[in-house]
């Protein structure tokens, strides 16, 4: 915890001290502050400067004596006997109500912390659909596409940040059942402007739609950042059968 600045601002840090460490910190809203007696919830709250990019809060400051290496007292007042090393010991000081800089407290969510909320997110399972609908013959080829959204925003809260994540389909892996996978940048479409087909020999076959998500997201409004990563969803299966069209001679006559 730092001094007040010429702005009267204090700056609260978990960063490691490069002299003694003396106290031990906290910081409290006024209305929960313990040391009742020196600071209540009528205690002048002022509204503190703003910041850019900074979080900054009025809030009441505390700290408690820490027990040195060499047993020297704290602002006098030696610790008991017996306390270890970097123990605290003695009653909460409150130092009173002041602005300050608690960004370094809760800095906002870095892009390795959004993936992994990214990769529990409920991303829609896309559905493989296939034409003709019903049974296929071989010989023809299967139109493999999908017409389910192959886009979703998600709002989450990340340490009381809101983060926005928006999730788009990158790449869609069509598993045919027969053979190798077949690997796409876009979702397919029907016939007749299809662009993903696949021949099959007769038989019953049973394919699935792998699609690989990637996203970007924003903090509070921040510009929009990626997400550091990609995860998939599995959609569900569909089953066809494959026939095998026979030619027939007929008498054109009878």
């Amino acid at each position: 915890m730092s001094p007040p600045g010429a702005s009267g601002i204090r700056v609260a840090s978990n960063a490691a001290s490069a002299g003694p460490v003396l106290y031990t910190w906290r910081l409290r809203t006024p209305c929960t502050a313990e040391d009742a007696a020196t600071v209540s919830c009528d205690s002048r709250t002022r509204a503190c400067p703003p910041v850019e990019g900074r979080v900054i809060q009025f809030l009441v400051v505390q700290r408690q004596r820490l027990a040195q290496p060499d047993g020297n007292p704290v602002e006098d007042v030696p610790p008991p006997s017996g306390t270890a090393t970097g123990a605290p010991y003695g009653p909460w000081i409150t130092d009173g109500g002041s602005c300050v800089d608690v960004t370094d407290l809760n800095p906002p969510p870095s892009p390795g912390e959004v993936f992994q909320y990214f990769q529990r997110l409920p991303l829609p399972e896309l559905e493989t659909r296939h034409q003709p609908p019903g049974n296929a013959l071989s010989g023809l080829p299967v139109i493999f596409y999908t017409d389910s959204p192959a886009t979703q925003t998600f709002t989450v809260d990340i340490r009381g940040f809101t983060v926005i994540i928006d999730a788009r389909a990158e790449r869609y892996t069509w598993h045919t059942g027969d053979g190798p996978p077949i690997t796409s940048t876009d979702p397919g479409r029907p016939y007749p402007d299809h662009t993903v087909e696949h021949d099959y020999d007769s038989g019953r076959y049973t394919a699935r739609l792998t699609v690989t998500w990637g996203a970007t997201f924003t903090v509070d409004g921040s510009a929009p950042a990626d997400v550091p990563g990609t995860t998939t969803t599995e959609g569900p299966p569909v089953t066809f059968d494959v026939l095998e069209a026979r030619p027939v001679l007929t008498n054109p006559y009878d």
